[in-house]
């Protein structure tokens, strides 16, 4: 009897190696891509050290010596990105008081600027009075490399926009304001259809739930359910299904766990594209709170040199130009 329960599950097992090898071997995936597609994080800016990181550290207090002259989220730094290669930019925008949305990073702009408050507090013609260089320091305060070089370089979103009209961006809401939703969508719903298509929205809550709503031909990404999707992936994912909370999403994926992730990279990346979703390596994870891009060479030859899915990536400089001439 018991011999043959053994036997029993001995041929389950094989069976399920065969299934889920034939599921997600990508000797089957659809043809690949030419490479993946490069997203510039901000756009070309400061690096810094993530070392005991929290949500709240002020980044621009840590940066590493800078290699460039740009600022994250800058229309000179989305230029920088774009030349090096960059197929998508990702930037994060706030409302202001006077009905703008300023392209901005940080809640409020006591860390990178000489001013102090909540960003979505201010006017945009206020913020473009600050210097977004001033508090960037790499030796703990001794000098301040980029103050006064940063003054009125706080974009707003209309200005974004009209420099890069044909260009492709991932908008990061970032609050669970539902008005903001509105808002965002009331602009991006007046640009021509060739523009919107450029455009992809991402974030969580009643903010991307109210633009969602309110514009439905634009690209929304939601990301509520990004730990739900993970769980439920690797519960199902062996079969081919993609569960609904993987739908319509980001899926992230550090690079050093992408290799056992079901269906990575092509087979997934093909199944994600078929539920309006699109798959992302991240950098490394070793614990931490935050993921690291893929912002070194190391890093982006531990990536497929082909697949369907894109490269998440702070430094666009360094990583552009290798994913647009790989070294074999």
């Amino acid at each position: 009897m018991v011999h043959r329960f053994f036997k029993i599950a001995g041929v389950a097992a094989g069976a399920f190696a065969v299934t889920a090898f034939a599921v997600n071997t990508d000797l089957l995936a659809p043809e690949e891509r030419p490479r993946p597609l490069v997203i510039a994080h901000r756009g070309l800016g400061q690096t810094f050290s993530r070392e005991g990181l929290q949500n709240d550290t002020c980044t621009a207090t840590r940066i590493f010596q800078p290699e460039h002259p740009y600022l994250e989220n800058t229309i000179e730094g989305f230029k920088a990105a774009f030349a090096a290669g960059a197929d998508i930019v990702e930037f994060d925008v706030h409302p202001t008081t006077d009905g703008q949305f300023a392209v901005f990073h940080d809640w409020t702009i006591d860390c990178r600027t000489e001013g102090t408050g909540v960003t979505r507090k201010q006017s945009l013609a206020d913020l473009k009075k600050l210097d977004i260089g001033y508090g960037y320091t790499a030796d703990g305060g001794k000098t301040f490399p980029f103050r006064g070089k940063g003054a009125g370089l706080i974009p707003s979103l209309d200005e974004v926009l009209a420099a890069f009209p044909d260009r492709r961006f991932l908008i990061n809401i970032k609050s669970n304001d539902e008005r903001e939703g509105h808002l965002l969508a009331a602009r991006l719903n007046t640009l021509p259809p060739e523009q919107r298509a450029n455009i992809m929205v991402y974030g969580g809550g009643k903010a991307i739930d109210t633009f969602k709503a309110s514009s439905p031909e634009t690209k929304v990404l939601g990301t509520d359910g990004a730990i739900r999707c993970f769980i439920r992936h690797a519960l199902l994912g062996w079969s081919g299904y993609v569960p609904q909370d993987c739908r319509q999403t980001l899926f992230m994926v550090p690079a050093n766990f992408a290799p056992f992730i079901w269906g990575y990279p092509n087979r997934l990346a093909a199944r994600l594209e078929d539920h309006g979703s699109l798959l992302v390596t991240l950098g490394h994870n070793n614990g931490e709170k935050s993921t690291t891009g893929v912002d070194d060479e190391q890093t982006l030859r531990r990536i497929p040199a082909r697949f369907n899915g894109a490269i998440w990536t702070n430094r666009v400089d360094r990583i552009g130009p290798l994913v647009h001439t790989p070294v074999d």
